[in-house]
């Protein structure tokens, strides 16, 4: 018996989620924790750097080599990764290659089919793992209340919280890391979560998702990962700049309804009950102003010099560029340092090697 845990907004939460698992496995309060390899279930939902189509969730129509599972007493079905299964061109994921290096199960969400379809696959999840559901979001987004200065991405959390919502299934939602995807400010955040006492994962669960980190290009995994580690200051991301302080190592618990009260657009969903993805869509932009399904293509800044290739660099060049772009932050991500040197996200790993790092983050200041 074990939860089931789901990466509430897709790209690299699947790397958050798996270090909450492990930290709420071995939390002594906590004795429902998993004692397996986890099931995650997460989107297919990337950005365009990954998947060049990026105009919302990729589903099952998109993917070879989906193992399909399911469909039990609560009649749904759905499909888990493995290593071998490969995204359709010109779509891109990043998922196979998680299913290799992170020790989990991943499964798909796919919400092509509307609310009450997403409702039926996450409850087939839930049964065929026997306990409770578990979401996981890092940064905090999910308790948007719609109008934040920050906000560029309310949807996937929405249906997240509307979808278990039907299900019925007893819910927990975890906010890993308040503020760390530079959406809503960390003491808002705090705000919304008064009297909830946070988890603090010890460096050996975030170590569990070492590997991946080492090549995927997410950024909030890696700040959460890094604060667990550590790290605390400034960090310049792809899109922001982000504070590490000790807050922001923390896994925060609250039940499902309390998370639906914050979010007016999973509330709507509710309500609405959509049976198109689109018309799902819709409704979070009706009410945030935010197109649902909007690819981050027009809102994700461009590279800071043409690409050139890793061959051309050297640690000491490539450090002498990267603190010109840092804005004299104490820390960048290693998906900025890429952009800012001309590189893809693909690069990620040869560049560690250059840069002789190994960590989530690559710090600029002694």
């Amino acid at each position: 018996m074990s939860d089931l845990y789901i990466a509430a907004g897709g790209g690299g939460d699947p790397l958050g989620t798996l270090i909450a698992a492990r930290a709420l496995a071995a939390d002594p309060a906590d004795p429902a924790g998993p004692a397996r390899a986890p099931l995650i279930a997460t989107y297919a939902w990337e950005r365009p750097e990954v998947d060049p189509a990026a105009g919302g969730p990729l589903g099952e129509r998109d993917f070879d080599g989906l193992v399909h599972e399911g469909g039990g007493i609560r009649g749904g079905g759905f499909a888990a990764f493995t290593p071998a299964t490969r995204a359709r061109p010109p779509a891109g994921s990043t998922l196979p290659a998680l299913a290799r290096d992170l020790p989990a199960r991943l499964l798909l969400l796919d919400p092509a089919r509307g609310l009450s379809s997403l409702s039926r696959q996450i409850g087939a999840m839930a049964e065929a793992a026997g306990g409770r559901i578990r979401i996981v979001d890092i940064g905090g987004d999910i308790l948007t209340h719609g109008d934040e200065p920050g906000l560029c991405s309310p949807f996937g959390d929405a249906l997240t919280l509307a979808a278990c919502h039907l299900t019925g299934v007893p819910t927990t939602v975890h906010i890993a890391g308040p503020g760390l995807d530079g959406e809503i400010d960390e003491q808002l955040l705090l705000e919304r979560l008064a009297g909830r006492r946070p988890l603090l994962p010890d460096r050996e669960a975030a170590t569990a998702a070492a590997r991946a980190l080492a090549w995927h290009p997410s950024e909030a995994s890696a700040l959460w990962a890094a604060a667990i580690h550590g790290a605390r200051g400034t960090v310049r991301t792809a899109r922001t700049v982000i504070h590490l302080t000790d807050t922001s190592p923390g896994l925060y618990p609250l039940p499902l309804q309390e998370a639906i009260a914050h979010n007016p657009v999973a509330r709507a969903l509710v309500a609405e009950d959509p049976a198109t993805l689109d018309a799902a869509a819709d409704v979070s932009h009706r009410l945030t102003g935010i197109p649902g399904l909007e690819s981050e293509r027009t809102r994700t800044p461009q590279q800071a010099s043409p690409a050139r290739g890793i061959a051309f660099l050297d640690r000491d060049t490539a450090m002498k560029a990267l603190h010109e772009t840092a804005d004299g932050t104490d820390h960048i991500t290693l998906r900025h340092a890429a952009r800012s040197l001309g590189l893809t996200w693909t690069d990620i790993p040869a560049l560690r090697a250059v840069l002789t790092t190994d960590t989530p983050l690559l710090r600029l200041t002694p």
